[in-house]
């Protein structure tokens, strides 16, 4: 039998790009999930808890880098492993 791995804490702010410095790759090594205003979202590309706010996508549509441009969402967010 295999022994269940501790899962880290989420921190306050966290990202999925591997650039950033808010990325965390122990939390990504699990199956994360995001809640934002009492709905899953697939989408979200960073969050803060304490301030309130995701990124996500909007759209298709990309910088002069080929990053897609992101919008910020206020309201209520919760991380939680699924």
């Amino acid at each position: 039998m295999t022994e269940p791995t501790e899962r880290p804490a989420f921190p306050d702010r966290l990202s999925i790009d591997a650039r950033s410095p808010h990325h965390v790759a122990a939390i990504f090594a699990h199956d994360v999930g995001i809640r934002f205003n009492g709905k899953e979202r697939q989408d979200v590309e960073e969050y803060c808890i304490s301030e309130g706010w995701v990124k996500v996508p909007a759209g298709k549509t990309v910088d002069r880098k080929g990053n897609p441009l992101m919008l910020k969402l206020k309201g209520t967010v919760e991380p939680f492993y699924k």
